[in-house]
């Protein structure tokens, strides 16, 4: 999340499908209601995490999560559908570090670093590197110490701001700190380093590591991790007193591409079936976890939106599109493919809801509609006020991930705004499991974008296209 550029905040048993009404007062409190009744997402999102585990793409966990998550769908009575996608296939290999020489060292003895490798890292000898350590706060400081980095083993110290976070911009802090995980090893490789750290991404001190994407390619694929943020400290500590030298194994293989699948599971409208509204998660998660946030929480809260539907019979005007994405964490390749399938026809996604920031309580909706569209949601923030999530809140551009370029293309995009001011402490780590979900979040998350996404369903205003600044 971000702060808007130009924002309004407005506070305020399966049957037989029937004729859908309008969105009134008593259908959207019957949605509302039957969501915050029904464990079916957190029995779903066991599912997926307890039996299933890590889902990273290319492995066997992610093969069983396509399967998983579209048999729910079939059970349910929905149209499925399996959307092929290539995808990378990384795999992670040992990762071990030790400080073995620094200023004041006791003889024989080495200090271990708490790391993890990131997504597209290269690999060290199978016996490790040795190397200086070139600790930097920011790309200017590595910029001027270029001479420095040549040979080195470069460490990007740059604290996640937990103050930011706690204070509702914990999207804007994650995206200062994940600018040096993506970029920074591509910088250093740039200047010959010979590996890449950077101080993990996250506010949660408990010297957990937290992985996640580089943008390194074939040509620059040096050794890259996270170091825990009490081992970044640590060595800018000894660093005062020395130089310090690092021993890192790291040994990930980026192995060729396997073949995967984006889940799409249609409710087919009754009316104008061929205009679509998506609500959607990432089915793949990073391998340190389970991905019970991240982001298990949006898959599957947005098959408890077809569950909630289906369970009170109703049908919609436009076709409900659920998508259990395949692929957004290290390279965004089943978004790719769902609009390389519909870029001819944007016109017929009406609107496209992601969710992707944790099943933290929602307060409301983010929405990159125009101005003069907000009006018209007042019946909806009506409707989830109760639950304390009546805010809508526009913005120019949201920039979901899956889903940016169909928002790029001007197709209106939605997204739950909820509290994230803990997300980061489990994101990407291996504390990012079933017991960090609180089930009541979920089934207001779930009461939320079944409300969304049956009220987009059924308007009879053109919500128009996203704002021009988006594209």
């Amino acid at each position: 999340m971000k702060l808007a550029v130009l924002t309004t905040v407005l506070c305020s048993t399966l049957g037989a499908a029937t004729a859908a009404p309008a969105n009134d007062p008593a259908t959207l409190g019957q949605i509302r209601d039957t969501a915050m009744s029904s464990d079916y997402a957190f029995e779903r999102l066991a599912d997926m995490t307890d039996l299933i585990g890590p889902r990273l793409s290319g492995s066997p966990g992610a093969a069983a999560a396509v399967e998983q998550v579209a048999d729910a769908m079939r059970k349910l009575g929905a149209k499925v559908t399996l959307q092929p996608v290539k995808v990378p296939h990384w795999v992670r290999g040992v990762e071990s570090a030790e400080l073995v020489d620094y200023a004041g060292r006791p003889a024989g003895l080495s200090q271990r670093v708490v790391l993890t490798a990131l997504g597209g890292s290269g690999a060290t000898p199978a016996a490790g590197l040795t190397a200086p350590v070139l600790l930097v706060k920011s790309f200017d400081e590595l910029k001027a110490r270029a001479a420095e980095a040549k040979g080195a083993i470069v460490l990007f110290d740059v604290p996640f701001d937990q103050a930011m976070a706690d204070r509702g911009l914990a999207g804007p802090a994650y995206g200062q700190g994940s600018n040096y995980r993506t970029n920074g090893p591509r910088e250093a490789a740039a200047l010959g380093a010979v590996a890449a750290l950077v101080r993990s991404v996250g506010g949660a001190d408990y010297r957990i590591p937290h992985t996640g994407a580089t943008r390194l390619n074939d040509s620059q694929r040096i050794p890259a991790a996270a170091v825990t943020a009490e081992d970044a400290m640590l060595v800018g500590r000894l660093l005062k007193r020395g130089p310090v030298k690092m021993h890192v194994t790291l040994t990930p293989q980026t192995l060729p591409d396997v073949d995967s699948f984006n889940v799409i599971a249609d409710l087919p409208g009754a009316e104008l079936p061929d205009e679509v509204v998506i609500v959607s998660g990432h089915l793949d998660s990073w391998d340190l976890a389970t991905g019970a946030h991240d982001d298990g929480t949006g898959v599957a809260g947005a098959m408890g939106v077809l569950k909630t539907i289906k369970q009170l019979g109703l049908q919609p005007r436009r076709t409900i599109r659920m998508v259990a994405w395949m692929n957004e964490e290290n390279g965004l390749k089943g978004g790719e493919a769902y609009y390389a399938a519909y870029k001819n026809a944007l016109g017929k996604q009406f609107a496209g809801i992601e969710s992707d920031s944790g099943g933290g309580r929602p307060f409301g909706i983010l929405a990159s509609i125009a101005p003069e569209s907000v009006k018209y949601f007042a019946p909806l923030q009506q409707a989830l006020q109760p639950l304390g999530a009546g805010i809508v809140k526009r913005e120019d551009h949201l920039g979901a991930a899956d889903l940016h370029m169909l928002e790029s293309g001007g197709v209106p995009l939605f997204m739950p705004l909820v509290d994230t001011h803990s997300y980061f402490h489990f994101h990407h780590t291996p504390a990012d499991t079933l017991d960090k979900v609180d089930p009541d979040s979920l089934k207001r998350h779930v009461a939320v974008m079944s409300s969304l996404t049956w009220f987009l369903a059924n308007m009879d205003q053109p919500l128009g296209r996203a704002p021009a600044q988006a594209r």
